[in-house]
């Protein structure tokens, strides 16, 4: 018979160790549920598990991010319902001024509660979210946007931000507001041009007034400032309008008789004159331009100011002409918190589609690297069964020698 040799008892060794390490893999695979533990294992699968990974990794960064974006606009959605409010509240206030029995002590005590107001205004437009992030200061800058210069004689608000806002993206949403587009870029008066008293030391003697006017035909309208005079005439007071850029008279409307109440149509603008003019007063019309609008807390300062005056007339315009762009003031106010609550509603769409996309992401790397349980039991079990019957071969043909046979 042939005896085993040293290159058959080398091989079966091989044979038995190859067997132990494959064993000792599936161990490791079960333990862990890892089909593919090292690039090795699967360098096709390996790498395009890695990609997924890297995906999932900046998914999960994005849905971080938008959480962030969502708490900010959350805030900032509230903080505009809130600045909607206070608008209200003033203007609720001077429609209460305009009550002709008020004396200056209640209108004094509208205005320091338009004061108060106002102040709560600038503390919104001055909100901050969780992270210390102004929630209105636009692109950056001064952690304080809205800086108040108030009281007179400066009076205004500066905004210390930087304009615009960043766009919302396939992935992202604004963390901030553009503030300044919100409260500092009101129109003035009815946003082609303001009617005016003449400044001091000119005063009206009467009691002339005018509504905020519009524009009836564009295309007659020379952007020029006007002056109407009142002056004595055969049958009373008498008006005059005058282009102040050209010095001329307005065709057919020189030394008119003045009607209270009565429309005055000119070069496509129309204006209702009212109350009892003196002889000598005078309006004055003044185009405005986008390039130089009003803000919210200038509107509630000249509204302030204009209930400490004496004059009544006056009053009763510069409060009308306030209400006006306090509205358009409130109009922006809505447009931002609607454009806030489309982006949170995004949010909700984006939130749900990037969290579908991590489940599938997970689902790829599961399906490259995870392993079959079923299927590894059963391949564990025939293995050890193989390694048990080749260590029990092998035992046997350990005892085989020449003495053996010799003796036997």
């Amino acid at each position: 018979m042939r005896i085993s040799t040293a290159n058959s008892y080398d091989r079966t060794i091989d044979v038995l160790q190859k067997r132990q390490s494959e064993l000792s893999k599936l161990q490791s695979q079960l333990a862990t549920g890892k089909r593919v533990q090292k690039a090795s294992d699967d360098p096709v699968s390996a790498t395009l598990s890695e990609t997924a990974r890297n995906r999932l990794a900046r998914t999960e960064a994005d849905l971080r991010s938008l959480e962030a974006s969502r708490a900010s606009l959350q805030q900032a959605e509230s903080g505009l319902a809130e600045s909607g409010e206070l608008i209200q509240q003033v203007r609720d206030l001077l429609v209460a001024a305009g009550n002709g029995a008020y004396g200056p002590n209640e209108r004094e005590d509208i205005a320091r509660q338009l004061e108060g107001l106002r102040e709560r205004l600038i503390g919104v437009a001055n909100l901050k979210d969780n992270a210390g992030r102004t929630l209105f200061g636009g692109l950056g800058g001064a952690s304080t946007p809205f800086v108040d210069t108030y009281p007179p004689p400066a009076g205004e608000v500066q905004f210390n931000g930087q304009r615009g806002q960043t766009a919302a993206g396939d992935r992202s949403l604004p963390q901030t507001l553009d503030g300044h587009a919100i409260w500092m870029e009101i129109p003035r008066g009815n946003g082609s041009f303001v009617v005016n008293f003449p400044t001091p030391p000119a005063v009206n003697a009467g009691s002339v007034r005018s509504d905020l006017g519009e524009v009836v035909d564009s295309s007659l309208a020379t952007g020029d400032p006007y002056r109407i005079d009142f002056a004595s005439g055969a049958g009373g007071i008498e008006y005059t309008i005058t282009n102040t850029t050209t010095g001329l008279p307005v065709t057919g409307h020189q030394n008119v008789p003045y009607e209270a109440g009565k429309s005055v149509t000119f070069d496509g603008l129309r204006i209702q004159l009212d109350g009892s003019p003196a002889p000598g007063d005078q309006l004055l019309v003044s185009p405005v331009s986008s390039a130089n609008p009003t803000d919210i807390f200038e509107v509630v300062k000249n509204a302030i100011d204009t209930l400490r005056k004496p004059d009544n007339a006056v009053r009763t315009h510069e409060l009308g002409r306030a209400m006006t762009e306090l509205d358009a003031g409130l109009d922006k106010v809505l447009l931002a918190r609607g454009r806030a609550g489309e982006w949170l509603n995004r949010a909700d769409s984006l939130e749900k589609l990037m969290g579908d996309r991590s489940a599938d992401y997970e689902v790829e790397i599961s399906r490259l690297e995870d392993m079959d349980l079923v299927k590894g039991i059963s391949d564990f079990q025939t293995k050890q069964t193989g390694l048990e019957a080749a260590l029990k071969a092998y035992a046997q043909v350990q005892r085989l020698s020449l003495f053996s046979v010799i003796n036997g």
